[in-house]
């Protein structure tokens, strides 16, 4: 039997999406400052359907609520941002609104971009849909575009597509990728797996640097020309749709 809406307290709610503690939360309700159609909240221990509409429906401190729980958003990762939540210097999480660092479950990428690599980001703060993208079974391609410090020697197209490729330090060949040539010193390039710097070691292991790295698509997701670097947009469940398809 499908289950129906989950069902929260209205403090509990709240206090998991960042608006602060259920103590604060209660003065914004005391405040007069929680609506729900139009009508102002007067119990911060109202039990809240969680439905997507609510976000149209809620309004606190004169804004609309912000996305509930079960959030995915795709964002144009700009170079030198760093997808860790602990690690020093600029990080992916500080591009987000600040209330939204406090959202519990939290915010996690759903897998990631080193630090000089650019593109298309996905995050959520729903683990099953996490788990679901990353996971072999999927079969979620990913695609780079791929600047090249020298000129391809020509055979880079079949081997990648051989699946008998080994990188250095790993024990099992890459799974088959697919690589279009889009001249001697740029390419792009789709692979489903997701090793340790993985396209970078890849043409390393045909004699080659990569000196810029660009995720353009994932799935049958492609990141809109018009999402500039560091800005995010929110996912429907059509574009979640095309992330799980399958493209090599």
């Amino acid at each position: 039997m499908a289950k129906g809406p989950a069902q929260l307290r209205l403090d509990r709610l709240l206090s998991n999406l960042g608006y602060g503690s259920r103590r604060e939360v209660q003065q914004l309700v005391w405040a007069g400052l929680v609506t729900l159609d139009g009508e102002v909240i007067e119990d911060s221990d109202q039990r809240i359907l969680i439905k997507p509409d609510l976000v149209t429906r809620m309004i606190v401190d004169d804004a609309p609520l912000d996305p509930p729980p079960g959030l995915a958003l795709m964002m144009h990762k700009p170079l030198g941002v760093t997808c860790s939540h602990k690690e020093l210097g600029p990080l992916v999480y500080k591009l987000l609104p600040e209330r939204w660092r406090r959202r519990d479950p939290a915010i996690s990428t759903i897998g990631r971009l080193d630090k000089d690599t650019s593109g298309l980001l996905l995050m959520t703060d729903d683990g099953a849909l996490l788990h679901k993208i990353i996971s072999p079974r999927s079969n979620v391609s990913k695609r780079y575009d791929v600047t090249l410090d020298r000129p391809l020697r020509g055979d880079e197209v079949e081997l990648f597509a051989a699946g008998s490729l080994m990188l250095e330090g790993d024990d099992k060949p890459l799974l088959p990728a697919h690589l279009d040539v889009a001249s001697d010193k740029r390419a792009f390039v789709t692979i489903t797996e997701g090793r340790y710097h993985q396209v970078r070691r890849m043409f390393a292991a045909v004699g080659n640097h990569v000196t810029a790295l660009h995720r353009d698509r994932v799935g049958g997701l492609a990141l809109p020309d018009d999402l500039k670097a560091g800005e995010y947009r929110l996912l429907s469940a059509a574009d979640l749709e095309k992330v799980l398809e399958a493209r090599i």
